[in-house]
């Protein structure tokens, strides 16, 4: 087995002398102890005679530190709080040195102690951290992957509590604003704050409304727990279109329930697929691509601002968290974007053939593009720049016509009415899936 480099020591707030032996003993043999300040306040008598070294701001260096000062034989320790494999510096060590030369000794993680607190099985509690670089006010023009909500937003997807790791930037009162900004109203989750676990001034407040959270001044450390219980999940997609805001009168600014579910498949999107909607019109496509991508993300453009308000107002609706959304004419502005696994064109501003080339150039390798058309003269320009992608052996292709009917009421009776047919072209790029 290979040397150790480092070992990291999880340590909490109620003291040394809850530390188990191991820790105590991994302690005191340190040479160099490493840790925030507070922490090497706490814990640094354990180790009388190692030289103290503060890491705040200075993260990303450790690593160095621990491989620097073994390599001259000496004995290095990292004090990190709670758990340090649960959203904490030893997850980065043990990436960086190899787990092999990382030796960790946790302590229960302040998630836990949390839980406990409240009567919650930790093991139906997501858990996301904001810990990062502080960012703007969540908003869908300018939403990210990087984005420290957007870790909370995929945790509330695959839970109905989740346990927040807070900063002093980010705490529990910004956490509840933006989630308000997501769209989630003020009595469909709960936040109660856990504020410095293990010490004489512990507190816990709450469940507190999302209102009563946004104004919440408290002490820190603290982690936020959100319960969104309230909130039924939904129906992931092919939901009607009177479930989406539309232009009115009708001008079929939304893509049918039918060429939707189809399109959708045609993507092939997987839990954590990176998604473009160009020409999203009443946003229906892009909204239900990101429930279906609850760790991916979606980012979408319409030019018609009058559309991108109704689309905005939809993502509030369905409080998707996962969607950029932003004004403009494509292709101008997709340089900014991530590239894709999947691609939908639903309305191209007569620039189908540039976005066809553009978006065969983007994809990752076996990704997708799936282009929804209305109109003959559409689909000859998509069929013969497609053709010319095959050609050059950047993809392969196919297209299905969809002609759906749906009932209506004649006379007393019930009669099928024709829907438009669409074409759905489909794209596959080679290479193997990413």
């Amino acid at each position: 087995m290979s040397a150790v480099i480092c070992t990291v020591v999880g340590v909490l707030d109620d003291g040394p002398q809850a530390l188990t032996p191991a820790a105590q003993e991994a302690i005191a043999a340190a040479d160099l102890l490493i840790g925030v300040q507070r922490t090497l306040d706490q814990f640094g008598d354990l180790a009388p005679g190692a030289e103290q070294r503060d890491l705040t701001r200075a993260t990303k260096e450790v690593a160095g530190w621990a491989q620097a000062e073994a390599g001259q034989g000496r004995n290095v320790v990292v004090l990190a709080s709670g758990d340090p494999l649960c959203h904490g510096i030893g997850e980065r060590l043990s990436a960086t040195l190899g787990p092999e030369k990382c030796r960790v000794v946790p302590a229960p993680s302040l998630v836990q102690v949390a839980c406990a607190r409240l009567g919650w099985p930790v093991a139906e509690v997501s858990i996301a951290s904001v810990h990062g670089r502080e960012a703007a006010d969540w908003c869908a023009a300018s939403a990210t992957p990087e984005h420290p909500l957007s870790a909370v937003l995929r945790a509330l997807r695959r839970a109905r509590r989740v346990a927040v790791y807070t900063t002093p930037a980010h705490g529990a009162d910004w956490l509840a604003r933006q989630l308000r900004a997501v769209g989630f109203e003020d009595e469909e989750l709960t936040l109660t704050v856990a504020s410095r676990l293990g010490r004489d001034d512990e507190s816990i407040v709450g469940p507190l409304s999302l209102a009563e959270a946004a104004t919440w001044q408290g002490a820190n450390p603290h982690v936020a727990l959100i319960d969104r219980s309230r909130i039924a999940d939904g129906t992931l997609f092919g939901n009607a279109e009177e479930a989406f805001a539309q232009r009115q009168p009708h001008r079929g600014l939304i893509t049918k329930r039918e060429a939707r579910a189809v399109a959708l498949a045609s993507l092939e999107l997987t839990p954590a697929s990176r998604v473009w909607d160009i020409g999203t019109g009443s946003g229906a496509v892009a909204i239900e691509a990101a429930r279906l991508c609850p760790d991916g993300h979606v980012w979408a453009i319409e030019r018609h601002p009058e559309d991108l308000a109704i689309a905005e107002a939809n993502r509030r609706r369905w409080r998707v968290g996962n969607l950029t959304l932003v004004g403009g004419t494509a292709p101008e502005g997709l340089e900014h974007w991530q590239d894709p696994d999947a691609v939908f064109i639903g309305g191209s501003g007569g620039a189908l053939e540039v976005l066809i080339d553009r978006v065969v150039g983007r994809l990752r390798p076996g990704g997708r593009l799936v282009i929804n058309l209305v109109t003959l003269e559409n689909l000859q320009r998509a069929t013969t720049r497609l053709d010319a992608a095959a050609r050059a052996g950047l993809i392969r292709w196919q297209a299905v016509q969809l002609q759906a009917q749906r009932t209506q009421e004649l006379a007393g009776m019930r009669s099928f009415r024709a829907e438009n047919p669409v074409w759905i072209c489909t794209a596959h790029k080679s290479g193997e899936a990413s």
